[in-house]
């Protein structure tokens, strides 16, 4: 059937839980009833990565890119736009005091971004293996399995310098060969799906919006190390991923894709998905294939690696979602296309999900290379409200916060370690002025006590006895000593733990206090905390010149700790106040102070 437009919904999670399935079966319904079901073909999409916008929809061949589309706006979608032929100017992307930005590509957004891993992200229906096939889907895996052999493939993974998009950086290519080499008649390949920092999801969107491109890269990471079978560990509160990847999966074998003698080459390759309980600890590569053995997951020591030992004492090789992403498009364009992307080190892109103070949070995807200033002021389109940097949390609860003297650093695996963090999986929080070093430190430390798995004194020990000082600091109970007491439990707890959750846990803390040691200072020496993050430390009270007696404050005040007359200045009781800032916050008249 031929179309003559198309319209794109977002069906990715953020999306879907600001009803865009209501929107998808809002336009599917009226162009039924407004006649031109045949003209316009209306499909659900993978993320289009722009999620402070969402829902999104983008309507071809016109390009039409609507933002914070309701579902109550489907009727005029089908009206205008399809029927009538013209665009619905209130729901197009406007930047202030700009004129209407009708393409994708001229929004700031997505103007450095440069997409490899979510290439068919807002652009395929991922529930089609058709679409996925149209834009060299497979090609790949036909082309390894006829033209390559194993150790060609591994060679194409050097040329390209790709390095797994999940940690460290370890070079994919090394990874691969060392279990293709390892002895053993039973090999398995697993895509670590267990995205679980604060703020993260990438990988979650990777597979809701593409979920074939894993699938055809652990296809070809099978053929190439000489494995049979390969699983997908995904935590269990994905369930559109999941559910995707079932529906990738039984697409994939009813066309010979998967399964026994894919395309006729003799080469069988099986996947199953398992579901993790949502263990932070679960990303770590041994804790995770504990736990997909049917064991408590907790890491056990290295060596005997994976790659010689891993799951049920087997050849096992583990990348991560946006590591496989890449390797289909790798195959198929050539390794030295990819490494000419990024930095010689660091070759390709990274994709991050860029949240916080942000004016434009979202899925970003940009050469490795890129600053940190045009991801969070180009891209991002800087700090919400107009207020001031602070810094930038990358790599999650493992990572450390970059301050604003760092800002045009590049972003390389090096450059991040070399400034007290690291990539890790792609977690980006901005920071900005009202947000507080020491409890930004105290949140990402409670995080890793929760998920600590216990297994190894350093990490049990040492997050709750961080987590406890962070604490008496936050209240304003701080000693100077205790500062000395964060380095040097921290410092111990990076050398002496088992797996990197613990190793790493200290790196908020260690880099707050390098870079924001004034307001530790604060907390201990002044009982102060500039940012108002701290309760403890905060007093609200009414500015007497400003007050009018409205009562606003004292009504919404919880435990009535608010007096006055109508019409005169009223006072807060601040032995009985919560702190819960509810009257700062509907107070119209800025009288009411928190300091």
């Amino acid at each position: 059937m031929a179309y003559k437009n198309f319209i794109l919904v977002c069906g990715g999670t953020g999306c879907e839980s600001s009803k865009a399935d209501e929107i998808y079966r809002n336009l599917l319904a009226e162009a039924e009833a407004q006649g031109v079901k045949a003209d316009v073909q209306i499909v659900k999409t993978g993320c289009f990565g722009f999620c402070e916008k969402g829902p999104i929809v983008k309507v071809l061949p016109s390009e039409s890119f609507y933002v914070e589309v309701k579902p109550s706006d489907a009727k005029e979608i089908i009206s205008e736009q399809i029927v009538k032929g013209r665009e619905v100017k209130r729901l197009l992307y406007k930047k202030e005091q700009q004129k209407d930005i009708v393409k994708l590509e001229d929004i700031e957004f997505y103007q450095k971004q440069f997409r490899i891993v979510l290439r068919n992200c807002g652009v395929i229906n991922p529930e089609n293996i058709e679409e996925y096939i149209a834009r060299d889907g497979y090609a790949a895996l036909e082309k390894a399995l006829f033209e390559m052999k194993p150790e060609d493939v591994i060679a194409e993974l050097k040329t390209a310098g790709l390095r797994g998009r999940g940690g460290a950086g370890f070079p994919t290519w090394m990874k691969w060969d060392l279990t293709r080499k390892a002895a053993g008649d039973v090999k398995y390949v697993i895509c670590n799906a267990d995205e679980g920092d604060p703020g993260a999801y990438m990988d979650r969107s990777t597979i809701e919006g593409d979920p074939h491109s894993v699938l055809e890269a652990m296809t070809i990471a099978g053929y190439a190390i000489g494995s049979n079978k390969g699983f997908v560990y995904i935590r269990a509160e994905y369930p559109l991923a999941i559910e995707r990847l079932k529906i990738a999966i039984a697409q994939s074998k009813a066309m010979g894709l998967l399964g026994d003698d894919i395309l006729g080459s003799g080469f069988d390759f099986d996947i199953e998905i398992r579901l993790g309980a949502g263990a932070f600890v679960c990303g770590e590569e041994t804790a995770l294939m504990q736990s997909l053995e049917g064991k408590r997951g907790m890491p056990v020591p290295k060596p005997p690696f994976p790659a010689i030992s891993g799951l049920w004492k087997k050849p096992t090789l583990i990348n991560n979602v946006e590591t496989y992403a890449n390797v289909p498009v790798i195959l198929t364009k050539g390794g030295t296309w990819f490494s000419k992307i990024g930095t010689e080190k660091s070759p390709g892109t990274k994709v991050f999900a860029l949240t916080g103070a942000i004016n434009n949070s979202g899925l970003v995807e940009v050469p490795m290379g890129t600053t940190l200033r045009e991801i969070v002021f180009d891209i991002g389109g800087g700090i919400k409200g107009g207020r001031k940097f602070k810094g930038v949390q990358t790599g999650g609860p493992s990572g450390g916060i970059i301050c604003e003297k760092d800002l045009d650093s590049p972003i390389t695996y090096e450059s991040l370690t070399a400034l007290g963090s690291m990539m890790g999986s792609g977690g980006m929080i901005v920071l900005d002025e009202d947000d507080c070093a020491v409890d930004v430190s105290r949140f990402y430390m409670e995080f890793c006590v929760d998920e600590s798995c216990g297994k190894c004194a350093p990490c049990r020990i040492g997050t709750n006895q961080l987590h406890s000082i962070l604490t008496k600091i936050s209240k304003g109970n701080g000693e100077m000593s205790d500062l000395d007491n964060l380095e040097r439990i921290g410092k111990a707890m990076t050398k002496a733990s088992l797996c990197l959750l613990g190793g790493s846990a200290a790196n908020p803390t260690l880099s707050t206090l390098k870079h924001f040691r004034d307001e530790y200072l604060e907390h201990i020496q002044e009982h102060k905390c500039r940012a108002g993050k701290c309760k403890a430390l905060v007093v609200y009270s009414i500015d007497p010149a400003k007050c009018i007696g409205c009562g606003l404050c004292a009504r919404r005040c919880p435990v009535n700790c608010i007096t006055g007359e109508k019409k005169q200045a009223h006072v807060i009781d601040a032995s009985q106040c919560i702190k819960c800032g509810e009257c700062f916050k509907v107070c119209k008249f800025n009288a009411v102070l928190k300091k």
